[in-house]
């Protein structure tokens, strides 16, 4: 029995026109799915799978928390998600997953689920992640202030008062002279 085989829904198995799976998913099934994006967290998952006319629509609902990296400083930080998505099924010949629905074999009528889980959660993650105001690493703050351009009081960066190439000078005076 393979570690992701409780994520296996059994289409052909399906009595009804439709039925429903629930997991829980945490850092053991983040490490053996091994994506780059999660690593941590806990989030729950509720399955719905709809059978008509030989086709399946399976309706993923992901709600919990998850573990990924600040962008700002770097550290850890928890952030709640919450997603919806659907994937259509349908049994044929051979394996085959062309993005609008996935073909699993008729002879088996099975579909791992596992990467669909996974793929609902990291999409539920916003491009952006950081901390709330004053959470970040206070060390990386000043590290990073270090190194940032300082702004005037209009909030743009102030003028660099040393010397400039002469090219960008000559540059300057020709756009000038073309918007007279």
């Amino acid at each position: 029995m393979g570690r992701l085989d409780k994520y296996n829904v059994d289409l052909k198995g399906l009595k009804e026109t439709s039925g429903s799976y629930q997991w829980t998913v945490d850092q053991e099934f983040f490490a053996i799915v091994e994506g780059e994006e999660v690593q941590k967290g806990k989030v729950n998952v509720d399955l719905t799978v709809i059978k008509a006319s030989g086709l399946y629509k399976l309706v993923f609902s992901v709600a919990g928390t998850v573990i990924v990296t600040c962008d700002r400083c770097l550290d850890d930080m928890s952030l709640d998600i919450e997603n919806t998505g659907e994937l259509k099924v349908k049994l044929g010949p051979d394996f085959a997953d062309d993005g609008d629905v996935v073909v699993v074999p008729e002879d088996k009528g099975i579909v791992n689920v596992a990467w669909y889980i996974y793929e609902f959660i990291a999409l539920a993650i916003p491009i952006k992640h950081v901390h709330a105001p004053g959470k970040c690493n206070k060390g990386m703050m000043e590290k990073l202030d270090e190194h940032t351009a300082q702004e005037g009081e209009d909030g743009e960066p102030m003028e660099n008062t040393g010397a400039t190439d002469p090219r960008w000078d000559e540059l300057k005076n020709m756009i000038e002279n073309d918007n007279e």
